[in-house]
């Protein structure tokens, strides 16, 4: 991808402008106080890492392989916190969030393309959130998958009730339904009694990953649902939410808060990733049950594996409280990248009905064509289609937040610019063996 740029971005809107600096941040006090103030971005950023395509991914992967790709959900984290961070600095110090700054800083042909490639990352991740919240339903209610898939469109509503209380109310409900995902999930662990020297060592990563097809496929769709594209254009724009100073020094404070806040709302979601895959792995795996790919499936089968009634509705209801979480920030992502893009505004009611469509016709289809068993190789295929849209976005992310014409002082120093081009060249290497594998067999 070329630039065709001038030095500086040319004039744009706010991002996310009926939320933009709506957020009091506090210049004294404690440092409690302030880093409450920049608390709520990374959790809705969290959010992406946590969904139902990771569920699927997860399940798999501890069923079939037991501890062994703990590895990939420890190192996706981990480039997930630096992409993250990096996708901040964009929006605090640049004043941009990622697709406007590839509006203004490539040429016209090459910002329409990656525009298509994220609408089609958002349409993948959407129907992740539409499958899991159907799935959830269905074993909560015992409603039929294609009657929980329609029902989903719904979901529209909540959203536009939820935005008219502000964003920081927009946060607190995210903020509620993560805790209580990962209180479902301490509680099955609890009761699954792990082994705790394999899960340690399932942490270290082994050749079998990348030489093995099934783990590596199922591994880049645990890359692809743990480090999402849309969450990069999505942080660096929910970081201006806040009223921070704008001078170099209030813009390094913002930095600083908004790189802990992700942080830890990081390491929430990989404790609650790699406790679905524990759970899969000391549920199913170590019993012998290692074909374990479908949630309805992994459902049946934890209450008798864990010895309790109470594990499988556990389990539906951190399934239900993780699909409606998704549901909201995939809905900000996709205005983030339409404006940012085209510059092009809809009512937020039409954006949502218009990518959740576009979610609910492929999973009507897949559904009734394939019945249940379908939707669970659905959810793992789109977070494969989400991998392979990485390294559009992380490409451009990583050179703006270099080039100091851009970002000014704040622009990544060399050791950060090395590690995320490593990390570009991880994720763009581990796409194309998977698919020369699909290609070659």
């Amino acid at each position: 991808m070329n630039a065709a740029a001038p030095a500086a971005p040319a004039p744009h809107s706010p991002s996310l402008p009926e939320s933009f600096r709506t957020v009091a941040v506090p210049t004294t006090g404690s440092w409690w106080r302030r880093i409450g103030a920049f608390a709520g971005p990374g959790y809705l950023v969290a959010v992406g890492y946590m969904d139902p395509g990771n569920w699927a991914t997860d399940i798999a992967g501890g069923s079939a392989f037991g501890y062994a790709l703990l590895s990939v959900i420890l190192l996706s984290n981990l480039m997930a916190m630096l992409l993250q961070a990096l996708s901040a600095r964009l929006g605090i110090a640049a004043g941009l969030d990622l697709a406007q700054a590839c509006r203004a800083r490539y040429s016209r042909p090459v910002s329409l393309v990656l525009w298509v490639l994220c609408e089609i990352a958002i349409i993948a991740c959407d129907l992740a959130e539409v499958l899991g919240t159907a799935i959830a339903l269905k074993l909560l209610f015992g409603l039929p998958l294609t009657y929980g898939v329609v029902i989903t469109a719904l979901d529209v509503f909540l959203i536009l009730a939820l935005q008219r209380f502000g964003f920081r109310k927009l946060e607190a409900f995210i903020i509620a339904l993560l805790a209580i995902i990962a209180g479902c999930f301490a509680f099955e662990l609890i009761l699954a009694q792990p082994y705790m020297p394999d899960v340690l060592r399932g942490l270290v990563p082994t050749t079998e990953i990348v030489t093995d097809p099934a783990r590596l496929y199922l591994a880049i769709g645990i890359l692809g649902a743990t480090v999402m594209p849309h969450n990069l254009y999505l942080h660096s724009s929910i970081v201006q939410t806040r009223a921070f100073d704008r001078d170099e020094a209030g813009k390094a404070n913002a930095i600083r808060w908004a790189t802990v806040d992700s942080t830890i709302a990081l390491g929430l979601a990989f404790f609650i990733n790699a406790a679905i895959l524990i759970l899969a792995a000391s549920a199913f795996h170590v019993a012998g049950n290692t074909d374990v790919t479908d949630i309805d499936e992994a459902y049946r089968l934890l209450s008798p594996a864990l010895g309790m009634g109470a594990a499988s509705v556990v389990f539906a209801v951190a399934l239900l409280a993780a699909g409606q979480n998704s549901t909201v920030t995939g809905t900000l992502a996709g205005q983030i990248v339409m404006e940012g893009f085209l510059r092009l505004k809809l009512p937020f009611w039409a954006r949502r009905v218009i990518t959740r469509a576009l979610a609910i016709v492929p999973a009507v289809i897949v559904v009734g064509a394939t019945g249940d068993a379908g939707a669970t190789q659905l959810l793992i295929l789109s977070q494969v289609v989400l991998s392979l849209q990485l390294p559009f976005a992380i490409v451009p992310l990583v050179r703006f937040t270099s080039d100091p014409a851009l970002m000014g002082r704040f622009a990544s120093p060399w050791w950060i610019r090395l590690v995320a081009w490593g990390v570009a060249a991880v994720i763009i290497g581990l796409n194309v063996t998977l698919l020369a594998g699909l290609a070659f067999g």
